[in-house]
């Protein structure tokens, strides 16, 4: 399996390239494809992970469904036989990672929730015993369950910063009130949906992210929802308060990264074959653990 770094879908005129995701223009629709580059610390790296980017597809696409009753969603199709004529000599390239798309005005915020406590929120806490303006218990250890979830919001981050979180108070200016407190709504319920049928399958879904838009049906769930990429999944039965928590994600990509201590100045370096195959596994464990099923590769 090699790994596909760059689309290249003819006349289909292109939006942009994200870090992981090419986005088209697709007659009044966009059309997102997964690729199978990698970042870390903020730049894409030399090496890609093959079949990443249709792992990652077809965990958005199992949410999507698995969510359908409890919020709508962008999903035009996912079935490439279903896409117009002129994407069909490209149709190799993109099954299993591509998905045709409503579009929507999104929302200017990274809605995030936390059933634990790890990452920026720790750091948060240490610092204040609080995140995103949410006082929290004394005594609390990194990778500690919470009392019970909360709803930490982001700015999107542009150019390659880093999101901040903010208060909620933020998001109300960002959206209006009216808004604000719906995505507060869905990002809690979405979370206590998912994380209930992660512990299902032996998984902790510590915290995760998601966007959301408005069409003129109101506001859908959009982007990639509940992936390794946006998400912690932790090894319940490995689970251990008081440190960090091995992930289901590119931990083994950023720790290679340290041990050769990279400046996390570009160019970023390639990946050893080792590590692309384990980073690669992992993926492939989280999908089949979630899903219960194998993906299309």
């Amino acid at each position: 399996m090699t790994a596909l770094l760059t689309t290249n879908l003819g006349a289909t005129p292109l939006i942009g390239r994200g870090k992981v995701r090419d986005l088209y223009d697709v007659d009044g629709n966009l059309l997102l494809v997964a690729t199978d580059r990698i970042s870390a610390f903020d730049h894409v790296l030399g090496t890609g992970i093959p079949g990443k980017g249709k792992i990652l597809t077809q965990i958005s696409l199992f949410w999507f469904q698995f969510l359908s009753g409890l919020v709508p969603n962008h999903i035009v199709t996912a079935d490439v036989a279903g896409y117009p004529a002129s994407l069909q000599p490209y149709a190799d390239q993109l099954r299993g990672r591509s998905m045709l798309v409503k579009r929507a005005k999104m929302f200017p915020i990274e809605c995030v929730a936390r059933g634990y406590l790890s990452g920026s929120g720790w750091k948060e806490y240490k610092a204040s015993g609080a995140v995103c303006g949410i006082a929290l218990p004394l005594g609390l250890q990194e990778g500690s369950r919470l009392p019970e979830p909360i709803y930490t919001p982001a700015t999107k981050s542009e150019g390659g910063t880093h999101d901040e979180n903010i208060p909620f108070a933020a998001t109300e200016a960002l959206a209006g009130a009216a808004d604000a407190a719906e995505l507060r709504r869905l990002t809690l319920a979405i979370y206590g949906r998912a994380a209930q049928h992660a512990e299902s399958c032996g998984l902790i879904l510590a915290d995760t992210k998601f966007e959301f838009g408005t069409t003129a049906e109101g506001v859908i769930l959009a982007d990639e929802v509940l992936t390794p990429d946006s998400s912690r999944f932790w090894d319940e039965a490995a689970w251990k308060p008081g440190g960090p928590q091995p992930s289901f994600d590119k931990q083994f990509v950023r720790d290679y990264l340290e041990s050769i201590h990279w400046n996390k100045q570009a160019p970023a370096p390639s990946l050893p074959d080792d590590v692309v195959e384990r980073t690669f596994a992992k993926y492939l464990e989280a999908f089949r653990r979630l899903t219960g099923s194998d993906p299309e590769l």
